[in-house]
């Protein structure tokens, strides 16, 4: 399989690449990471759940970063084994260029290979689903590096509100605490 696209982050190149080295960024935007640990700067360990199709497995595997060329890309490569769902194996070159001073575009390219039971599920719903997760990790990358407004408004949303006293109360806002209250005089 292979997947060649681009995506645009609204981040600077250098934050851009230090969230693609950051393992706490990386797992929380790959789609089923359960658990990333980075053993060093080029050596990186994961356990991911997926499902592909009909086809459910945990994967462990192992990527190392080649070509390091700081901030403008690298070169993954890796390869991980589903038990009886089968493996996979591949890299990605990835290029980092500047789009402004605070926007950065990045270009991928993957070439793939799967066997097992992944392979017998056929090229079409492979290539399907791995497009469907290079969507989702971008979205969730991208957000991870830059939040939209609509993320900060959620974010805004979920903070705890401060006590509207009992007007607020009254149309359903937080309830003022009533030992806090002192009688009208």
């Amino acid at each position: 399989m292979q997947m060649n696209d681009s995506q645009r982050i609204e981040a600077p190149r250098q934050k851009v690449w230090e969230a693609l080295n950051d393992p706490d960024v990386l797992k929380a935007s790959i789609p089923g990471c359960e658990e990333l640990v980075k053993h060093s700067d080029t050596e990186m360990e994961a356990k991911v759940k997926l499902k592909v199709g009909p086809v459910k497995a945990t994967f462990g595997g192992k990527v190392t970063l080649n070509d390091l060329d700081p901030p403008n890309g690298y070169t993954i490569e890796g390869e991980g084994s589903g038990g009886v769902a089968g493996f996979a194996r591949g890299g990605a070159k990835i290029r980092l260029e500047e789009d402004g001073p605070d926007a950065t575009i990045l270009n991928y390219e993957v070439d793939a290979k799967v066997g097992g039971k992944l392979a017998q599920l056929g090229a079409r719903l492979i290539d399907s689903t791995s497009k469907r997760l290079a969507g989702e990790f971008f979205a969730a990358f991208a957000e991870q590096v830059a939040p939209t407004e609509h993320a900060t408004e959620e974010i805004n949303a979920e903070a705890p509100e401060q006590k509207k006293g009992w007007l607020g109360g009254l149309f359903g806002g937080k309830k003022a605490d009533p030992a806090a209250e002192e009688p009208a005089a």
